[in-house]
């Protein structure tokens, strides 16, 4: 295998997580190292190194592989930070009380984790990796955890209650089904729920077969999907929090999709807040709705002269 490869695996043994055993990581431990390709792991030294003045430098003058200056807060971020995390790195060894954003910032190998690469290909590899996780632990694992106890938790009326996955697209979607639906859809119910994770997180197959809804192909389905059988009403909701209004061309999608529902469909985009409203408002189509889960208690029409209502 190249270094990098070698790096890439490195990382993996040592526990980090899939997004932190990818190539900038692997070049980035190379760094921190002062490994070049001929080297053996076992010359892996400590020496400080800050991102643009030594890790980007040493990355390309050894490998040959160049990253943009506007890369450094990907290293710092994506990277270094989760290092730092996992007892991979130090964070200012040399001067530990530097300011936050200090231009003398720096990073180096801890001291456990140099003795553990060392001994790569070696006969003690095995048995360093274990007390390295051992006094440190896996920050996959770790991660995997907190992940788990950030998770935003949903009740359904019938007292089910989901767990999506954390994140600001998700809260807005719990708001719609715990705050929209018992205001403006009341005695509705959840026929659809999309995860960032998981699109088919609660998928109601029969009912969604039962109005005419092609479930094989559900990932063409907004967001939350909610059903008011007494009248016929068929809530298609998109939650938005960077992109993807209930736009005309949406709008034409979901029609050509729903062709053999004959509900009727309400068309609705959910916003966390008006600053979000605002970015989107030349994208919104007539006659939908707008709900903004900072305002629970109202809701904005786009023109026509029907209110919450279908099309």
């Amino acid at each position: 295998m190249s270094k990098i490869q070698e790096a890439q695996a490195i990382l993996k043994e040592l526990g980090l997580p899939d997004a932190q055993q990818n190539e900038i990581s692997g070049y980035t431990l190379l760094a921190l190292c002062n490994i070049k390709e001929k080297d053996s792991w076992a010359k892996a030294f400590k020496q400080s190194h800050g991102i643009s003045k030594g890790i980007m430098p040493f990355i390309f003058k050894n490998y040959r592989k160049g990253y943009a200056p506007n890369t450094r807060e990907t290293f710092r971020r994506q990277v270094l930070h989760q290092f730092v995390h996992a007892g991979i790195a130090d964070y200012n060894p040399d001067i530990p009380d530097l300011p936050v954003n200090s231009p003398k910032a720096h990073y180096a190998i801890s001291r456990l984790a140099l003795e553990t690469i060392k001994t790569y290909k070696t006969k003690n590899w095995k048995k360093a990796v274990k007390k390295f996780k051992s006094e440190i632990g896996e920050l996959k694992e770790r991660y995997g955890k907190e992940r788990e106890m950030s998770r935003v938790p949903i009740k359904l009326a019938n007292g089910t209650v989901l767990h999506l996955s954390p994140g600001k697209h998700n809260e807005v979607q719990a708001a719609v089904v715990e705050e929209f639906a018992s205001r403006f859809a009341q005695g509705s119910i959840l026929l659809y729920l999309g995860d960032t994770e998981n699109k088919a997180l609660h998928v109601e197959k029969e009912k969604l077969e039962n109005i005419g809804i092609p479930i094989t192909e559900h990932s063409k389905l907004p967001d939350v999907v909610i059903f008011d059988e007494r009248k016929n009403w068929l809530y298609l909701i998109e939650a938005v929090t960077s992109h993807g209004p209930m736009s005309p061309k949406r709008i034409v999608e979901l029609e050509e999709f729903l062709k053999d529902c004959d509900a009727d469909k309400i068309y609705v985009t959910a916003f966390p807040d008006i600053s979000e409203f605002k970015k989107h408002t030349t994208e919104i189509a007539w006659d939908t709705e707008v709900w903004i889960m900072e305002f629970p208690e109202h809701m904005i029409h786009f023109n026509g002269d029907r209110f919450l209502g279908p099309r």
